[in-house]
């Protein structure tokens, strides 16, 4: 993780952030912000304030990891994908590193996201990229893109949504593919520790199992967990039918 403005401490697993001296939890600072949004029945604003934060070096965000999630990479490493020129979207991509990772694997790709702000810094991050970083609303996609994309990326996106806004994003995320494509799904399974607090609000096996809407078929639904003390992870692939009219 890096930086803007501050300097990064390590405490036990928290990794946390100086800024003047002070230490900031970056997952603090974005429930904050989520709350502040909730309070005015608005459940996406906190990305925007959030991205503007980072970019002036008062906020961290959670999940700028500087890599493409590993999940994703194993993934895609295990099915030995290849676009071969199809389109991809990459659903709530914030600064780009999955869908780079897309692009590079073959496809044609869009990413998106609600805040206009991460938006701007992915493609100023990516200057040379192939990848078409548009600004959107998950809760309201643009209806040209219903079952328009032959591979889907859903990332920790939904999660971040609290629990009443779930199930429309999540059925938003199935509309996107198209027949005969493939929809993988990341997220974070819930853990003994989590109190239901969010961001994020983490999924249950049913909330995955979910994604099957609309014509999609689950093809593998599994919970990938490299140690007994480490978040789990659920990795959960969809597929809709090749002759599928709908």
């Amino acid at each position: 993780m890096s930086a803007i403005g501050g300097h990064i401490l390590k405490i036990g697993e928290l990794v946390a952030t100086e800024y003047d001296g002070a230490v900031t939890d970056p997952d603090a600072q974005a429930r904050a912000l989520a709350a502040e949004s909730l309070a005015v029945n608005d459940p996406t604003g906190w990305f925007e304030r959030l991205y503007v934060a980072a970019g002036a070096g008062t906020a961290e965000v959670p999940w700028d990891r500087g890599a493409a999630n590993p999940v994703l990479t194993q993934w895609a490493q295990q099915q030995n994908v290849h676009g071969d020129g199809r389109r991809a979207v990459v659903v709530g991509c914030g600064l780009g590193m999955d869908a780079e990772f897309v692009a590079a694997a073959g496809f044609a790709t869009t990413a998106f996201d609600v805040s206009e702000t991460g938006v701007r810094t992915a493609r100023e991050r990516f200057p040379d990229s192939a990848v078409d970083y548009r600004t959107a609303n998950l809760l309201d996609p643009p209806a040209e893109w219903r079952h328009g994309f032959d591979f889907v990326l859903e990332s920790l996106t939904v999660q971040s949504l609290p629990p009443d806004y779930q199930r429309t994003a999540t059925h938003h995320v199935a509309d996107l593919v198209a027949a005969g494509g493939t929809l993988l799904v990341i997220a974070m399974v819930p853990s003994p520790a989590d109190d239901g607090t969010g961001p994020p609000w983490l999924l249950s096996r049913a909330d995955i199992e979910a994604f099957a809407y609309g014509g999609l078929e689950s093809v593998l639904v599994e919970e990938i967990r490299e140690d007994t003390s480490a978040w789990g992870r659920w990795r959960a692939e969809f597929r809709r039918p090749a002759g599928d009219p709908t």
